[in-house]
């Protein structure tokens, strides 16, 4: 099998085994929030595995993905422009850093510090562009007398946080697997 073919078949297979795990939620918050059961490793692994242009691809159109399974919740936004930055933060921002992964700690030679590094690096950057979403678009749902920046880092901290540590765990051990540490480059 041609590599370009091969890259193609991985990147699918992956995807696939990112959208059924986000279906399995540990918990479950309000306006999409959840922690999954490791939905964002496979996409991760990918970054790993492959060269920097598969680990974007491959969560860019995860990325996608999500927004058609899941839904865009309708932002209390009134123009096309706020909507459209709801689909850029929520969406395909945060799901398409899990991407760059690999390409961030390529000079870090441990296996287990790059996994480890680049795992919480990537779920940090997804954290945040959900932050910024959270202060820009959905702030208005903040209680009252609750600044927006609280409001927002409460949410989004909540889950992220949970997902953080299921993915850390879950990579952790996926790369004590033979066949895994093998594949990542």
């Amino acid at each position: 099998m041609n590599s370009k073919l091969s890259n193609i078949t991985r990147s699918a297979v992956m995807i696939a085994l990112a959208a059924t795990l986000s279906f399995f939620k540990i918990l479950e918050f309000g306006n999409g929030g959840s922690v999954t059961m490791g939905s964002m490793v496979p996409v991760i692994l990918v970054s790993f595995m492959l060269e920097f242009k598969w680990g974007v691809i491959t969560s860019f159109v995860y990325s996608l993905l999500q927004m058609l399974l899941q839904g865009i919740a309708a932002p209390p936004v009134e123009s096309f422009f706020w909507y459209f930055l709801v689909i850029l933060l929520d969406y395909i921002l945060a799901f398409t850093v899990l991407g760059f992964a690999g390409y961030i700690t390529s000079g870090i030679r441990n296996k287990r510090i790059r996994i480890i590094f680049g795992t919480v690096t990537v779920v940090l950057m997804r954290f945040i562009c959900h932050l910024l979403s959270g202060i820009i678009i959905w702030g208005v749902y903040a209680p009252e007398g609750q600044s927006v920046l609280v409001y927002s880092l409460l949410y989004n901290g909540s889950y992220m946080l949970g997902e953080l540590i299921v993915t850390v765990i879950v990579m952790l051990f996926i790369s004590n697997i033979k066949y895994f540490d093998n594949m990542i480059k």
